[in-house]
């Protein structure tokens, strides 16, 4: 079953009623909310007593508001049709898509803009070039193809080093089983709610609740524990500590154009129907390839082996046509990693 959105009859009206109140000029934070690593019982290197339980019920989840809020209900809950959901990540590719459909409107039409972002593993830069006809309903698909482009670089570059906090390493949690799907499941819902004739905030908190029912999510915090408990020491392991690279067991790379759940076939029942995979925008409504309106680069700082991976590359800057290369040769490390796990375990 794949999940797509239903495009609707936007006025103008709503389209100002969702750019108004957003400043371009203020680019969101690439992690706008706490995120959370996968597992629950997690235990952190150098900090005793303390562990990571980020698990959260169906009556938990809140209101949603653009860029944050302490009421929001942030962590993981689990559904039967799209497996393990991180709000957090959620929440903010619903809010990166807003943001990034506001600036498409801003520049639609004025030719080639080059706009700096924030710094990740090296200097950012997105460049749009947004013909005046381009419809709203293909600007909120670009809008998702660049918030996804964005969340995909954020995985990779902290397969490589990049972290929120100094010193920190995040590699533990780089595509996580649970990750990628959330990410784009959030770029979906916000795009559907660009499409809504309600409030912003109130249109994703209602299509929130819609999805996570049309996933067939759970009721109770306790299935999500039971979930985690049947996965523990399979698909990540509460034995060692953050961040060691060993707490994520299993990953999934394969995201180029599409994000499958990882699904628990001992928690789902016969009736539920088949897991839900999601599509990334790839073209418009014309069937014109998105990446003709943007590029998004990356000047990569030392951590990354751009020399290594691109040999015959003249130029250090990479792009989101690379992310293809970049995978694959992530998915090769992680074959080495597995090997030398074997070895040591023998």
């Amino acid at each position: 079953m794949l999940f797509g959105f239903v495009i609707t009859h936007i006025t103008m009206h709503a389209q100002d009623m969702y750019t108004n109140d957003v400043d371009i000029k203020k680019i969101p934070p690439r992690i706008i909310r706490a995120c959370c690593a996968f597992g629950y019982d997690l235990k952190i290197w150098g900090v005793p007593f303390i562990s990571i339980d980020q698990v959260i019920s169906i009556d938990d989840i809140g209101e949603h508001h653009y860029m944050g809020n302490k009421k929001e209900g942030t962590g993981t809950i689990y559904t039967q049709k799209g497996g393990f959901i991180d709000m957090g990540h959620l929440r903010d590719q619903i809010d990166w898509t807003r943001y990034l459909y506001t600036t498409i409107l801003h520049y639609k039409g004025k030719g080639k803009v080059i706009l700096p972002l924030r710094n990740e593993a090296g200097r950012k830069t997105l460049h749009l070039n947004v013909p005046e006809q381009l419809s709203n309903s293909d600007c909120i698909l670009l809008a998702g193809k660049i918030a996804y482009d964005l969340s995909l670089w954020h995985e990779i570059s902290t397969w490589y080093g990049a972290s929120t906090i100094p010193f920190v390493p995040e590699k533990f949690s780089s595509f996580s089983v649970e990750d990628v799907y959330s990410n784009l499941l959030g770029i979906h819902v916000g795009m559907k709610t660009l499409h809504s004739k309600f409030p912003f905030n109130q249109a994703a908190t209602m299509i929130i609740e819609s999805t996570l029912d049309s996933l067939a999510v759970v009721k109770t915090a306790k299935e999500t524990y039971d979930a985690y408990d049947a996965v523990n020491n399979k698909w990540y392991t509460n034995k060692k500590r953050i961040p060691s690279k060993n707490i994520t067991l299993e990953r999934e790379l394969d995201v180029l154009n599409s994000s499958r759940p990882w699904i628990i076939l001992s928690h789902t029942t016969d009736s539920i129907g088949d897991p839900v995979i999601l599509n990334v925008p790839l073209i418009n409504t014309e069937g014109e390839l998105l990446t003709n309106f943007y590029q998004f680069t990356i000047d990569p700082n030392y951590r990354f082996p751009v020399e290594e991976i691109f040999p015959d590359r003249e130029s250090n800057f990479i792009n989101q046509d690379d992310f293809g290369v970049l995978l694959s040769r992530i998915n090769d490390e992680l074959e080495i990693m597995e090997q030398s796990t074997l070895v040591e375990k023998k």
